[in-house]
Parts: structure tokens; C-alpha cells; sequence
């Protein structure tokens, strides 16, 4: 195992766009390589994909592995986790950080399957033990009511894939260079029985959770689907996005792309308004990095009435009307 080394992480790029998941990596793993005395790497898959590896040099990598193909411009978990197992197989990396998003899970968990090696998938902080170079990996379990440690002692890489938003956008440094190595892309050898057909958006409506800098959330307090209505009125007249706490994802309110916490997702924005959410730690888990937490609950005993900025008590469907007269 002495023969892996470096640091990589993988830069997940879509449709033109270089993913925000790839500078909170590149955070993360700069971490482990400065503790390990090793380089930072980014992998680039795709096609007219290596115009981002500037970019990965400003935020922090020293080499980027880009391979460019038009053959992989659309995204087959087959075909891109053996083209990441041939890269591991030829340049070895010592840890390999991916991130948990809806790809991201996918191809690590693929990917580790074809590498022969153990992946720790959602977790929400990784370190390096300075003893003997492990890296532990930190995840919730057991419906995150308990958080798990895992290593994974024999083999490598080590693998794992990150909770976006687990860690701050690594800081840009203009003009900062590294090295590009191109890797080869044989069609042959790197094929799938999946096929694509075609790519259909989602007709979600808003913004994203992850661009939102101002969130209205849902709990178990809103009673219906249709109060969600009530809260993306609040939300879109302050330019932000719906979301939801488990509760109301469990009872078909609102689609699970919307949920927040440790079995949903982690955000970080300048406002969090929280209407009828008790505040359970797995809710708290996904929203407590926001700057200011506006609580409405008619129960003053809940926990997010403790850790809210501001705590109205009170009943959302009157508190709600009034801001929105308020705003006008």
C-alpha cells in the first residue's frame, strides 16, 4: 500500500457547468494532503471538459487528470466508474474523495466495486489520523441519531463520498498553476449495457436548495400540501426557495428533493425561516450552518426555539399572512 499516493478528488461536471461540489472538495482535501505531505489532485470526466482545469488550479489542486471524450458527455455510471478504476489502477491514489450527490453516489459506489477497495458513502467530515495516515471518515447512522467513525484498514485507495455543503468553497488564488495529464479514453474497453437516450430537466419550481440564499421550510406543524403554497409565496417574494423537514416528505406533502437534514440535505444559507419544525437534531444537522434562523412555532418548548436568532411563537398560517402583508 505503500505504492498509493496523493490525494484526489473528482470534479463532477455536467452539461457545461463545473459542479460547486468540486471547491468544497478541494477544501477537504486539501486538508488531508497538507496532514500527509502529499499533492492534491482533481479528476475531470466527460467531454470539453478540461477547460475547468484552471479553475481547479485556482482553488487549490496541483495536478488535475482530464479525460476528454465525446463519448462521455453524457453521463453512464458503467462506462465512467472503469474509466476512473483504470485510472486508479494506473497512478494509484492514496485517498479519493467523491461527493454524495445523486452521480456522485453512484459512481463511487460503482466505482469501488470495480477498484476492489471500501468506500465510506454521505459522509460529513473526514480527517487523518496522524498515527498511522488512516483516514476516518465520519457519517450519521442509524437515521442519524448516531454518528459512525469508518476506516478502512487493507486496502487502497481509501474512498469516500462527501455531504455537499459539509465543508466551506476552497478560497481562489488568480494565476495559480498546476499539471494537466491527459488520460486516454478507449471505447472498446470502457462500455456499458445502459444506454442514453436523452436528458429530461426536472420540472421543479424555484431555485435551487444549494444556490438559495434565503430558505422558508415546512415541518410537521404545516398539516397539508397544500400549506407548502402559503410558504413559496414567503419564499418567492424574498427571492428564495421552499424546503421541507422529514415529516412532511414522509407524508407525500412535498417531494423528497425538497428535504432537509441528515437523511435529506445540508444547506447553508443566509436565512432559514422554519415554520412548523420542532427542530430534531436531524433537521438541525442539515440547516444549523445558517447565519440567521427565523423559528415560528406555536409551541415555545421546541428545540428550535432555542438555537433560532428569532423566535416567533405563534400559529404559521397567521404569522406567515402578516409578513407577507408586511413585505408588501
Amino acid at each position: 500500500m505503500k505504492d498509493f499516493k496523493n490525494v484526489w478528488i473528482f470534479a463532477q461536471a455536467q452539461r457545461g457547468k463545473l459542479s460547486p461540489t468540486a471547491y468544497e472538495l478541494l477544501t477537504a482535501g486539501r486538508k488531508l494532503a497538507d496532514d500527509l505531505g502529499e499533492k492534491l489532485c482533481a479528476v475531470l470526466l466527460g467531454h470539453d471538459v478540461e477547460k475547468f482545469a484552471k479553475d481547479l488550479f485556482e482553488h487549490g489542486a496541483d495536478t488535475v487528470y482530464v479525460c476528454d471524450n465525446p463519448a462521455l458527455e453524457n453521463y453512464i455510471d458503467d462506462v465512467y466508474a472503469k474509466v476512473l478504476a483504470d485510472m486508479v489502477a494506473e497512478y494509484k491514489p492514496n485517498k479519493f474523495l467523491l461527493p454524495a450527490t445523486n452521480l456522485g453516489r453512484s459512481l463511487s459506489a460503482k466505482a469501488a466495486v470495480f477498484i476492489g477497495t471500501g468506500l465510506t458513502a454521505d459522509a460529513t467530515e473526514v480527517v487523518i489520523n496522524k498515527e498511522d495516515g488512516q483516514l476516518h471518515a465520519t457519517r450519521p447512522t442509524f437515521g442519524g441519531n448516531l454518528m459512525a467513525t469508518i476506516t478502512c484498514a487493507h486496502t487502497r485507495p481509501e474512498m469516500c463520498s462527501l455531504r455537499p455543503m459539509s465543508y466551506e468553497k476552497a478560497a481562489r488564488t488568480e494565476g495559480r498553476m498546476g499539471d494537466v495529464i491527459k488520460f486516454a479514453f478507449d471505447p472498446a474497453k470502457h462500455t456499458s449495457l445502459a444506454k442514453f437516450l436523452q436528458f429530461i430537466k426536472s420540472e421543479g419550481d424555484g431555485l435551487d436548495l444549494s444556490e438559495a440564499e434565503v430558505i422558508v421550510a415546512g415541518g410537521r406543524g404545516v398539516g397539508k400540501a397544500e400549506g407548502f403554497n402559503l410558504l413559496k409565496k414567503l419564499a418567492d417574494r424574498l427571492g428564495g426557495a421552499v424546503a421541507a423537514s422529514r415529516a412532511p416528505v414522509d407524508n407525500g406533502w412535498i417531494d423528497y428533493r425538497y428535504q432537509i437534514g441528515l437523511t435529506g440535505r445540508t444547506v447553508k444559507p443566509k436565512l432559514y425561516i422554519a415554520c412548523g419544525i420542532s427542530g430534531q437534531i436531524q433537521h438541525m444537522a442539515g440547516m444549523s450552518g445558517s447565519d440567521v434562523i427565523v423559528a415560528v412555532n406555536k409551541d415555545p418548548e421546541a428545540p428550535i426555539m432555542k438555537v433560532a436568532n428569532y423566535a416567533v411563537e405563534g400559529d404559521l398560517y397567521d404569522v406567515i399572512p402578516a409578513m407577507l402583508e408586511v413585505l408588501k
